[in-house]
């Protein structure tokens, strides 16, 4: 903000973003991703219509299960970019980080949707998830840019895997998650491949056994919870 002050009256004032400030940002972001309140930018990608009664209420119920264990996969990316971000001060890393943290809002919302038309609703573990996947990227960010990214990659690299396995078990005739799926399994790939680009390392063994074992947790107990 910038208001001019002389001896007849303001002319100008400067005023610093400071921790606070960026801290306040952080914490309006984080409310908005919980309360479902965030936009995407960029169309739902689920085209092809529900056929009336071609979905079982077990069909619903199990592509409500893998469509919130996606949600939560994005709630946790989404916090871990920003978590990254928060403490990388090298711009090109970061911008490569905020970027993806935008596009896993585009995600969260398509989601979110699709679990609206399946009659369900999010994890009601959700402020769990983000607060600790925004801590674990502040740790992770402290490692130095190359393990950043090379952290990012592995990220996306797992949730890659998660969405192949959803398209197999996902039910036949539901297409319209398949849809939303794909898409997002497209932009984890350019992510993956982005940090790559950008000089990610690759992390070392136990660090990824770690992330897949707390990935197993996550994901078993969003199914249902």
């Amino acid at each position: 903000m910038s208001i001019a002050l002389s001896q007849s009256g303001p002319v100008s004032l400067r005023r610093r973003i400071g921790p606070l400030d960026a801290l306040l940002a952080e914490a309006d972001r984080a409310l908005r991703v919980l309360s479902n309140s965030a936009t995407a930018g960029r169309p739902y990608p689920a085209k092809t219509p529900d056929a009336p009664g071609a979905l079982s209420e077990q069909d619903k119920r199990h592509a409500a299960g893998l469509m919130r264990v996606n949600h939560v996969g994005e709630i946790c990316a989404q916090a871990l970019y920003r978590g990254q971000a928060s403490v990388c001060r090298e711009p090109a890393p970061r911008a490569l980080l905020l970027n993806a943290a935008a596009e896993e809002v585009d995600h969260l919302v398509w989601c979110n949707e699709r679990l609206t038309e399946l009659n369900s609703r999010p994890s009601l573990l959700n402020p769990v998830w983000y607060a600790g996947s925004f801590a674990l990227g502040v740790l992770a960010s402290y490692a130095g840019v190359p393990r950043n990214l090379g952290f990012m990659a592995e990220t996306e690299k797992q949730v890659e895997a998660h969405l192949e396995e959803h398209l197999r078990t996902l039910p036949v005739q539901d297409e319209r998650s398949r849809e939303v799926v794909r898409k997002m399994k497209d932009d984890e790939a350019e992510h993956r491949a982005s940090a790559e680009r950008a000089g990610g390392v690759p992390l070392p063994g136990p660090v990824k056994t770690a992330m897949r074992a707390m990935s197993k947790v996550m994901t078993t107990t969003a199914y249902w919870i």
